[in-house]
């Protein structure tokens, strides 16, 4: 049985109740960017009991974004038991929610989808300074996280889901201290539509930041697990910086319809 809140103080064996809780899950997403709306839609539509929030308030979100399920709700109910808390806002926004954090259930598990954008979140110096993105999130909101969902573009998750088994089906990493929490990520992330990879500990998960190789670029499981090996930490900012001025420089025509894959040809180029 899931302890309450009170019960905190008692050590958690996940391990023990992760098997119970993949399928049926009562989940709750905060952020209805396109990420947030899509991860809405997927895992209402597999089945598990998701509620919603934004920073604006519940009739704010629209209508679509229930199509398969699920329900709008304040900030303050979205954390209120449940078993999953899924965090879909822009980094610079993670630590305003740490006393949202604080009153998940003990046994929840942390989910976080954001990537560090100097250009939009602001410099921040322990980022630019090289540590972890994941690592950096888990210290502001207190609890350990599951880095998923953070390295498939908007347009890819919404269009490129497949069925378990499909031929050159898209894989999206997993990363988590916890092995039960990674490996719940990982049933998650399948229950969207892509094959979960096991890509490791937090600290390894700077090998899914933006600028490397395996960073929305559309991978199977196969070149996913190469992509991972070959990323260069000391290179991956730069990079990243330069994708995102050069697509800034060959966006300011709106006229010219550049494809749906545009991202992903993009960042292919320039993060290999």
């Amino acid at each position: 049985m899931r302890r309450r809140p009170a019960d905190r103080d008692q050590p958690v064996d996940r391990r023990a109740h992760h098997h119970l809780r993949r399928t049926g899950m009562k989940i709750g997403i905060l952020g209805t960017g396109a990420i947030g709306a899509t991860l809405t839609q997927r895992l209402s539509a597999a089945g598990h009991e998701v509620k919603v929030a934004n920073s604006r308030g519940p009739e704010t979100i629209p209508d679509e974004v229930f199509t398969a399920g699920g329900r709008a709700a304040d900030a303050s109910d979205v954390v209120t038991g449940v078993d999953a808390l899924v965090v879909s806002i822009p980094l610079n926004r993670i630590p305003d929610i740490r006393l949202l954090v604080d009153e998940l259930p003990a046994g929840a598990v942390l989910l976080d989808t954001s990537n560090y954008y100097p250009m939009r979140d602001g410099q921040i110096a322990a980022l630019d300074e090289g540590q972890v993105e994941s690592l950096w999130v888990a210290e502001q909101l207190g609890r350990p996280v599951v880095k998923a969902w953070n390295a498939i573009t908007a347009g890819s998750f919404s269009a490129k889901a497949t069925v378990t088994g499909s031929p050159n089906r898209l894989a999206i990493p997993v990363a988590a201290d916890d092995d039960a929490d990674r490996a719940l990520g990982m049933s998650l992330v399948e229950d969207t539509g892509f094959d979960g990879y096991d890509a490791g500990t937090l600290a390894e998960s700077w090998r899914q930041q933006p600028g490397t190789p395996s960073y929305c670029t559309d991978l199977t499981r196969e070149e996913l697990r190469g992509a991972l090996a070959t990323a260069v930490a000391g290179r991956a900012p730069r990079r990243r910086d330069l994708a995102m001025s050069v697509i800034a420089e060959l966006t300011k025509d709106v006229t010219i319809d550049r494809g749906d894959d545009f991202l992903v040809r993009v960042n292919r180029l320039i993060y290999n």
